[in-house]
């Protein structure tokens, strides 16, 4: 069955958990052409848009769903927007997992909508055994336009 309404609240297992080094900062912001000196060192903090990075990691679990039957190659991501709770650090452990929020069914288009949470615990923390868990510090919605190839219109709304 394809991505319809019923598949609303679906939340995928948690990905793999990514290490925000002060490397892959100063790297990020290199390639935004900013120099601003907060983006490096031990302490770095993290340019805002770098969580795109996490959340678009956890897109994939959505699109390698065969009951969803989604192609990546039809797909427009049409909107993206971000609600934070506290800024990244350099030493954060980020993990995203993604729900689907709203699908809707128009003629061979579906309209899905998403939510990627974005949980940090401080990696040395947990590589010291003294982790104090995770917490939201991000999260991000995005809107996707999925196209059915010719001849596979579903109708149907959510």
């Amino acid at each position: 069955m394809p991505i319809s309404a019923e598949h609303i609240g679906r939340t995928f297992p948690p990905g793999d958990p990514q290490l925000i080094s002060p490397e892959r900062v100063a790297a990020f912001a290199d390639a935004l052409g900013d120099s601003d000196p907060i983006y490096r060192g031990a302490d770095a903090l993290v340019p805002p848009t770098f969580v795109m990075s996490a959340a678009a990691s956890a897109w994939q679990a959505m699109f390698d769903d065969p009951e969803l039957e989604l192609s990546l190659a039809r797909t427009v991501h049409a909107d993206q927007r971000f609600l934070w709770h506290r800024p990244l650090r350099a030493g954060d452990l980020i993990t995203p997992q993604l729900t689907i929020t709203n699908v809707r069914a128009r003629g061979g288009n579906e309209t899905i909508g998403i939510r990627v949470s974005i949980t940090a615990r401080e990696a040395e923390a947990v590589a010291e055994g003294i982790d104090t868990g995770a917490e939201e510090v991000c999260v991000a919605e995005s809107t996707f336009v999925h196209s059915r190839p010719a001849g596979d219109d579903q109708e149907g709304t959510a």
